[in-house]
C-alpha cells in the first residue's frame, strides 16, 4: 500500500492540498496576530510554542492519516508532550514526520522565513517530503528517486558551488548548541567557509536544493526538523552524511554534527572539517 500511495501522483497531490489547507486554517490567520497568551515556553526562552504550532499538528494529524490508512503521525509537538511517539519511527506503520511550524520564532517575531514540514517515512526511509513556506506561498516536493521540483517553478538542482568562491554554512544556533557542540562547530571557522546561525532548518535545506546556500551543519537530531529536507537535498543532487561517515538516521542514534551539501566533495570536506584533525575524511551519501 505504501509503494502505491508514493507512486500515486493523485495521493501526493492529496499531500500537498492538506498541507495547504492547514496553513490556511491553522497558521496563516495567527502570523502576526499572535497574543501574549498564545505564545509559551517549553525547554527554556529559546524553545517556543504557540498555538499555531499545536492546532496545526492536529489538523495535520486528523488530515494525513485519513489520507493514508494504517499510518501514524510523529511530530514535534505530540512528542513533546508523549516522548513515547517517537518509538513509531521504529515501526512497521507507516509514519507522517511533521513539523508543524519550523522557526517559530521567525513565527514570533512575523518574519516570513518559517516552514511547515511532512515527510512521510516507512522503516526508517524517507520517502516523500513537503517544504511548505506558507508566508512566501513557496512549496517545494521530493520524492525518492523521481527527484525534486518547486510547485510551479521546475525542477531543483543543487549544482556545484563555484570553485574559489566561499562556501555559505548554515549551522545550528548558538542559543540551542552546548558547549562541546559550539566547539565541533567552530571548527567551520576557516578560510574558505562562511557559516552563519540558521532561523529555520527547513528554510535552509531549501536554500541548498536552490544552490542558494553550499550546505548545512547542524548539532541535533529531532526527526521533524531533518526528514523533509533530507530527502528535498538528496533528490536535488546533493550529499549528506555525518561525522562517523553514516547516512543519518530518522530514527535517531546518530554522530553529530552532521552535514547536507549541495554535492559530494562539499559535503566530505565540511564532515572532516567538524570532525577535526586525524579522524580522517568521513563519507557522504546522496
Amino acid at each position: 500500500m505504501i509503494d502505491d500511495f508514493v507512486a500515486s501522483a493523485d495521493a501526493l497531490d492529496r499531500v500537498e492540498d492538506a498541507l495547504r489547507k492547514a496553513a490556511a486554517e491553522e497558521v496563516m490567520p495567527r502570523f502576526r496576530q499572535l497574543g501574549a497568551h498564545e505564545i509559551t515556553q517549553k525547554d527554556g526562552p529559546h524553545d517556543l510554542v504557540t498555538v499555531a504550532d499545536q492546532t496545526a499538528e492536529l489538523h495535520l494529524e486528523r488530515s494525513l492519516t485519513a489520507l493514508l490508512p494504517g499510518s501514524v503521525l510523529v511530530g514535534e509537538e505530540g512528542v513533546h508532550a508523549d516522548p513515547g511517539r517517537l518509538a513509531a519511527l521504529r515501526g512497521d506503520a507507516p509514519v507522517w514526520i511533521v513539523d508543524p511550524v519550523d522557526g517559530t520564532r521567525q513565527f514570533v517575531h512575523g518574519e516570513p522565513g518559517f516552514c511547515m514540514l511532512v515527510a512521510l517515512a516507512h522503516r526508517g526511509e524517507v520517502l516523500a517530503s513537503w517544504t511548505y513556506l506558507p508566508a512566501k506561498d513557496v512549496l517545494a516536493v521530493a520524492r525518492r528517486g523521481a527527484g525534486a521540483r518547486v510547485v510551479g517553478g521546475g525542477e531543483l538542482h543543487a549544482g556545484v558551488p563555484e570553485p574559489g568562491r566561499e562556501l555559505v554554512v548554515g549551522i545550528s544556533h548558538h542559543d540551542f548548541t552546548t558547549e562541546a557542540e559550539k566547539r565541533a562547530l567552530a571548527r567551520l571557522d576557516v578560510p574558505g567557509v562562511r557559516a552563519r546561525a540558521c532561523g529555520s532548518a527547513g528554510h535552509d535545506y531549501l536554500s541548498v536544493a536552490r544552490g542558494e546556500i553550499d550546505a548545512v551543519a547542524f548539532s541535533w537530531e529531532k526527526p521533524w526538523d531533518h526528514a523533509a529536507g533530507l530527502l528535498l537535498v538528496a533528490e536535488a543532487g546533493g550529499a549528506s552524511g555525518t561525522v562517523a561517515g553514516e547516512p543519518f538516521r530518522v530514527a535517531g542514534g546518530n554522530a553529530l554534527p552532521f552535514t547536507a551539501a549541495r554535492d559530494g566533495e562539499t559535503a566530505r570536506h565540511i564532515l572532516a572539517l567538524l570532525a577535526g584533525p586525524g579522524r580522517g575524511v568521513p563519507g557522504a551519501a546522496g
